[in-house]
């Protein structure tokens, strides 16, 4: 049985896997860059281990650091979490040959869905609905514009490596054929160190539809049911929700057996996503499979009940699934905003810095999956997120209504973060009224911009900073106070006992 796991991950997924691991009486082994000295996994962890510089090349995404800091400590097992090295097939191989559990899939799974045109073949070969395009890597530019005359335009071309949205651009005519090509190759083989690139038709109005499934050793397989991905920013998401408001009970039906296809076809084990794109007809066709945890996660978590970090430790614990797909039900309504440090206003740059002040929201239904806290440095050298914000209701309307409520409540400063812009999304008329597709942002852009621009915060914020000079002012005044020792208040030098504001 697993004692120890060291998580090869930094940030609120370290937290979110350390916190299932105290559940089940599991030590938990952090492992660090010297950017992340004082990060919260490093802190909540059981114990903690240096493992190089700030580049994640020489930290993060070194093995052979890792799996020499698993065997110091004593970890029985590797949770890789998602990104870095969590669906890298020789990390698992390593850890198989060092005698390290690696909780997740078989370096022979992670081979054949890794490879986005292996992954086309088996599920052609499963009989799972594929989009039309190459089932080969493509050789040429020649032979790319050949493919495209004949499936027709627009065409996707895709970095069978790829992921996040790297890799990917749409060609809308033979014109743009050979620049995309050049590109996204290039862009492959810096972001992956692989330049194989296929082509996919293009569907238009998709909506992008995720399967949560789990697998155990024993040739069990269920699908705790779909997430609605389709809010994205330049293919990244930044908003989810489950139930999809635009999957039917007997769309659920026919996609769900076709994600269990997809995951026993490959004898999966483990937790994994099966990623579909569905057309405006509702036709469905494979995208990928996530051979990890996805970012997600957590809104399945709360509608369906099910702890998917336990279960992966007690698949990795060579235990069978302890539920059958019957079991398995939906309840309610949830969502997830993605809370990233960046800049809206400047084309979403990344907007590390000190964390000056946080607020969090909470009350019924509100989760929080966060690694920050006030005073925290947010790193240039990792993806900009702060975490999490998950909420769970009755209903959808009652889920957005909440959502409106703790993005309201949710206050930082000292940094720029995209938390204004996600509050708009949520009284967007389509995205209310469950109109909505992978065309979204582009859609919407402009309205969201122009409400962006507003500064309706703008008295808010003032009268934040008003307070937080209050109370510096006030630690100097408690100095040199009266033998009683009572604070003098400058809110009552500035008049804003009266509700008017000075500066």
């Amino acid at each position: 049985m697993i004692q120890k796991v060291l998580i090869a991950n930094r940030g609120e997924i370290a937290v979110r896997v350390m916190r299932s691991c105290r559940e089940m009486g599991i030590r938990s082994v952090a492992v660090f860059s010297e950017a992340d000295r004082t990060a919260r996994h490093v802190l909540y962890a059981d114990e903690a281990c240096l493992i190089g510089p700030a580049a994640s090349r020489e930290s993060y995404l070194n093995i052979d650091k890792i799996i020499m800091a698993a065997k110091r400590h004593g970890a029985d097992a590797i949770h890789p979490g998602y990104g870095f090295l969590s669906e890298n097939s020789e990390f698992a191989r390593r850890c198989k040959q060092e005698g390290i559990i690696f909780i997740g899939p078989d370096p022979e799974t992670m081979d054949a869905m890794g490879d986005k045109i292996s992954a086309r073949k088996h599920m052609i070969a499963a009989g799972v609905p594929v989009v039309p395009g190459t089932e080969q890597p493509l050789q040429s530019v020649e032979e790319a514009k050949e493919i495209c005359n004949r499936i027709g335009y627009p065409v996707m071309l895709k970095a069978s490596m790829g992921g996040g949205g790297k890799g990917m651009r749409l060609i809308h005519n033979v014109d743009e054929v050979e620049e995309a090509y050049n590109t996204a190759r290039s862009e492959s083989m810096s972001s992956f160190g692989d330049d194989t690139v296929y082509l996919e038709k293009f569907v238009e109005e998709p909506h992008h539809i995720e399967f949560q499934i789990l697998g155990d050793n024993y040739g069990n397989a269920v699908h705790l049911f779909e997430r609605e991905c389709s809010i994205q920013r330049r293919n990244q998401k930044i908003v989810e929700e489950t139930p999809s408001p635009f999957v039917t009970p007997e769309l659920r039906q026919k996609m769900g057996e076709a994600a269990v296809a997809a995951a026993k076809a490959v004898n999966y084990k483990g937790a994994g996503t099966i990623e579909f794109l569905v057309d405006k007809h509702r036709n469905f066709y494979f995208l990928e499979m996530n051979t990890r945890l996805q970012v997600e996660h957590p809104i399945t978590e709360e509608v369906v009940g099910v702890d998917l970090v336990k279960e992966q430790i007690r698949v990795a614990n060579n235990e069978p699934l302890h539920f059958k797909q019957e079991d398995l039900k939906q309840r309610g309504h949830a969502i997830e905003c993605r809370i990233c440090a960046e800049d809206t206003d400047n084309n979403f740059m990344p907007s590390p810095g000190i964390l000056r002040q946080l607020m969090e929201p909470n009350g019924i239904g509100v989760r929080i999956d966060s690694a920050v806290y006030e005073g925290y440095e947010i790193p240039i050298y990792y993806d900009p997120m702060i975490g999490k914000l998950i909420v769970w209701a009755t209903t959808r309307q009652f889920a957005i209504e909440r959502m409106r409520r703790v993005l309201y409540e949710y206050k930082i400063t000292g940094l720029k973060t995209n938390i204004s812009y996600l509050r708009h999304i949520m009284h967007v008329p389509d995205f209310v009224e469950g109109h909505y597709n992978t065309l979204f942002i582009p859609k919407h852009q402009d309205m969201l911009k122009e409400w962006a621009g507003k500064k309706e915060e703008e008295t808010e914020n003032i009268a934040m900073i008003a307070a937080y000079i209050d109370y510096l002012m006030n630690l100097e005044e408690n100095k040199s106070a009266s033998s009683d020792n009572r604070p003098i208040s400058r809110w009552r030098e500035f008049g804003l006992q009266k509700g008017v504001l000075r500066i």
